[in-house]
C-alpha cells in the first residue's frame, strides 16, 4: 500500500509563515474572525473550553485568550472529548488530508460540541492563477504548480458529512480587493504566508519574463477604470456539531403522517 501524494511541503509552508510574521498582512484573518464571531453569536450557547487550530497562533490567541491553540500539523495535539468548541482557522486549505483534520477536530469535541472552520475557497486568486498559467504556457510551453488548488464550496460542505459531523452547513464570502499592480498582490501574498508551498512546485526561481508577461495579462483583463488590478479572495465557512442524541434526527422513510398534496393544498393525481 502506497502513501497518497502530498499536496503541501510543510517545511516550505512553515518557512513562508515565519517570513510573513516579520511584517504580516493578516487582513483576511481579521475578516474571517469577524465572520466566525458572528456565527458564534447566532448560537445560543456559552463555550467554556474552546480550541483553535491555526498556523498563526499569535493572532488567534489574542482573539480567543482562553482557548487552547495548537498548530495545524497532520496529527493535531488535541485531547479526545475535551472541548465544546473547535475552530480550524485559516489553514485547512493547506492540509494534505482535510477530512482527517476535521475528523480529529470532531473527536476532540464533547457530544454536541460545535465545529467551525474558515478557509480559502476555489474562487480565490482566480485572476492570478489564469494570468500565470497563460504566461507560462506562452513562454515555456508547459505548466508548473504555482497556486494552491482550493476546493469549491459544495465539495467542502461534503467534507463535514464525511467526517461524521451533524447538521453541516457551508457558506462563503467573496472579497474583491484592488492592488496597484500584480506585483503588489504577490508581495501581499508573501506577507500573508500564502506563497507557494506546494510539494510539486518547481524548485527554481520563476523566470522574470514569465512574471512580467503574467503582469501584462493580468493588467489587460482584470483591472478597473483607474488601472488597479482586482483580486478575488473567497472565504468559506464550515459549521457542524459532534453527534448527540439531543439533536434533531431525520424521520424514517415512510413515517410521514400527512400526504404532500395535503400540505401543499393541491389535488393528488394518480399516474
Amino acid at each position: 500500500m502506497t502513501d497518497a501524494p502530498r499536496l503541501t511541503d510543510r517545511t516550505a509552508l512553515l518557512r513562508n509563515r515565519a517570513r510573513a510574521l516579520r511584517d504580516p498582512a493578516l487582513f483576511l484573518h481579521e475578516t474571517a474572525l469577524e465572520e466566525l464571531q458572528d456565527r458564534l453569536g447566532m448560537v445560543n450557547r456559552s463555550f467554556t473550553n474552546p480550541a483553535i487550530v491555526t498556523g498563526f497562533p499569535d493572532f488567534w490567541t489574542k482573539a480567543f485568550p482562553d482557548a487552547t491553540v495548537v498548530p495545524d500539523e497532520e496529527v493535531l495535539c488535541l485531547s479526545e472529548g475535551a472541548h465544546d468548541l473547535v475552530i480550524h482557522a485559516m489553514s485547512l486549505q493547506w492540509a494534505n488530508d482535510p477530512v482527517g483534520q476535521i475528523i480529529q477536530c470532531r473527536r476532540a469535541l464533547k457530544p454536541d460540541g460545535f465545529f467551525l472552520a474558515a478557509l480559502f475557497g476555489g474562487q480565490t486568486l482566480s485572476q492570478l492563477r489564469t494570468a500565470l498559467a497563460e504566461a507560462e504556457v506562452e513562454r515555456t510551453g508547459g505548466l508548473s504548480p504555482r497556486i494552491l488548488p482550493m476546493a469549491e464550496i459544495r465539495d467542502l460542505g461534503g467534507l463535514l458529512q464525511r467526517a461524521g459531523l451533524s447538521l453541516p452547513v457551508a457558506d462563503n464570502l467573496a472579497l474583491n480587493v484592488s492592488y496597484q499592480t500584480p506585483f503588489h498582490l504577490m508581495r501581499d501574498l508573501r506577507a500573508m504566508g500564502e506563497s507557494n508551498a506546494l510539494a510539486g512546485r518547481a524548485r527554481h526561481a520563476t523566470r522574470p519574463s514569465i512574471l512580467t508577461r503574467a503582469a501584462e495579462i493580468y493588467q489587460a483583463h482584470h483591472s478597473d477604470d483607474s488601472g488597479r488590478i482586482l483580486a478575488t479572495f473567497e472565504l468559506v465557512f464550515l459549521t457542524g456539531w459532534s453527534p448527540d442524541s439531543s439533536q434533531p434526527q431525520p424521520l424514517r422513510p415512510g413515517s410521514a403522517t400527512n400526504r404532500l398534496a395535503e400540505v401543499l393544498g393541491t389535488q393528488e393525481t394518480k399516474l
